[in-house]
């Protein structure tokens, strides 16, 4: 009996520590810090960056190398849809290459390595490892992000349960939020985060990269003194409490039962 009750309290704590997480975060002071950690730190560096973000519209070009073409392009135009409308950055798909400045390939394992070392480069395949898929961006003197590329390999991402989740996170760090981290909850770039879709958190991260004030190559100084009357102003007016109710309107929500 003693047992069973210190199971329950153990379990208890722990639902009070992630559900207290998961409040947390609309306050102003932690988005500030989330921003900084997500947009302005990289996944395989461990410098500081600036802010990078699109300013030309986005064409991606979806490059099928397996089967199931029809699904992979619904759960791709859905999400860009609903990036779209978090950001009102324009994500179309194109239907060349050459009209394209993201180029996103679902493959097979087997062909993981060759087409990472294809359209990433040589070094990206050094991070491999762990890895169920992965993006990468350029950007030019300004830190516009001018391409991105992303490699998809069906097999492994279905055998992981992971392949919504690619499509989702990969599309969405591309955009300028290219850093995955455990300070960051409840956030698709956090591996402790249960669901594979966009939780209300990444909405307001993406909606501050892309609010008209925040412009590329801003260092953290400059963000957060834009960031400070803004996020006042969304805790005030209702856009962070709404926020995870807001974030399921999204078309590929009610696919999981939201």
């Amino acid at each position: 009996m003693k047992n069973k009750l210190n199971h329950l309290l153990v379990l208890l704590c722990l639902f009070v520590s992630v559900s207290s997480l998961a409040s947390d975060w609309k306050t102003p002071e932690y988005l500030q810090q989330a921003f900084v950690e997500v947009a302005l730190r990289n996944e395989y560096d461990t410098g500081k960056h600036l802010v990078r973000k699109w300013t030309q519209p986005i064409g991606i070009w979806l490059d099928h190398r397996v089967g199931d073409e029809k699904k992979h392009e619904a759960l791709a135009r859905m999400h860009m849809e609903h990036l779209s409308a978090i950001t009102g950055h324009e994500l179309q798909l194109v239907n060349k290459l050459d009209q394209a400045n993201v180029h996103l390939v679902f493959t097979r394992q087997s062909r993981w390595l060759q087409e990472v070392k294809s359209l990433l480069g040589p070094g990206a395949a050094k991070n491999l490892h762990g890895a169920v898929c992965m993006a990468n961006v350029a950007t030019n003197t300004k830190d516009e992000i001018v391409k991105a590329w992303i490699v998809i390999p069906v097999d492994q991402a279905q055998m992981h349960g992971k392949l919504l989740a690619c499509v989702v996170e990969e599309l969405t760090q591309i955009m300028g939020l290219p850093n995955d981290s455990d300070k960051v909850y409840p956030s698709i770039f956090n591996d402790k985060t249960p669901q594979d879709l966009l939780s209300g958190l990444d909405g307001i991260l993406l909606k501050m990269l892309y609010h008209k004030e925040v412009i590329p190559g801003m260092d953290e100084t400059r963000v957060k003194a834009i960031f400070t009357p803004v996020l006042k102003s969304w805790a005030r007016d209702g856009t962070l409490a709404n926020a995870d109710k807001v974030i399921r309107e999204g078309k590929l929500y009610p696919l999981l039962g939201y």
